[in-house]
This record gives C-alpha cells, sequence and structure tokens, in this order.
C-alpha cells in the first residue's frame, strides 16, 4: 500500500474516531469537548507534518498516531498520557539539568509524545 493511501485512510479513522466518541464520563459537554479536541489536534498534526517527504519519518509519524489512536481507545480519554521520568535524572531545584540529564529524559519519553511536545512548542 502506498504512504499517501495509508496516511489519508489513518486521517479518515482518526475523524471516525471522534464521530463515534463517548466521553467516559458520560457527559454529553465533556464528550463535545474531547471530540473537538481529537478534531483540532488532528488537523493541527496533519498540517504541521504535510511536507514531510522522508518515508521513514512518514511512518514514524504512522506508527505514533496509531499509538495514540488504541491509547485513547484503551484508557478513554483522547488526551496524551502523562510520562514518569526517572527520579534519578532530575536535577536539584537549585541546578540546572546538564546535557546528559536532558538526553535521558529525552529518551524516556514514549513514541506518542513526541508530536505532542513539537506542538506545544510552537
Amino acid at each position: 500500500m502506498s504512504v499517501r493511501k495509508e496516511v489519508l485512510q489513518l486521517y479518515r479513522r482518526i475523524f471516525r474516531l471522534s464521530r463515534n466518541w463517548q466521553s467516559a464520563v458520560g457527559n454529553a459537554n465533556e464528550t463535545a469537548a474531547e471530540k473537538q479536541y481529537i478534531k483540532e489536534e488532528a488537523r493541527t498534526l496533519f498540517r504541521k507534518n504535510q511536507n514531510v517527504t522522508d518515508g521513514n519519518e512518514i511512518k514514524e509519524h504512522i506508527k505514533e498516531a496509531n499509538t495514540r489512536i488504541e491509547l485513547a481507545l484503551h484508557y478513554k480519554t483522547p488526551y496524551p498520557r502523562h510520562v514518569n521520568i526517572p527520579q534519578n535524572v532530575l536535577a536539584p531545584l537549585s541546578s540546572k539539568l546538564k546535557k546528559s540529564q536532558k538526553r535521558k529524559i529525552k529518551e524516556s519519553l514514549p513514541l506518542y509524545w513526541k508530536s505532542y511536545e513539537d506542538v506545544t512548542k510552537d
């Protein structure tokens, strides 16, 4: 299957998910807010990555999207899961992080957190 076709199928799958989404709380307002979040997140990330041409990078983004979909379905929340950073990596409050600490923090981030971090920095 071509990468373009795979990306379009993923996009349709996300919007189908948003259409059928039900909040775990069952509240209509919460459900509407979560549906809106799913749509906006998908649009933002797909637009941000529309000019990516490297096949491996596209595959990584597809894998990340599928991971986020599966996590959302499993935990019944569309929002990214929090990340636990190993305690021995964190610096005392009075000092700055060293390069090795920053590297270990970056390595400890799961696949689904990559795009979320990129969007929040923009």
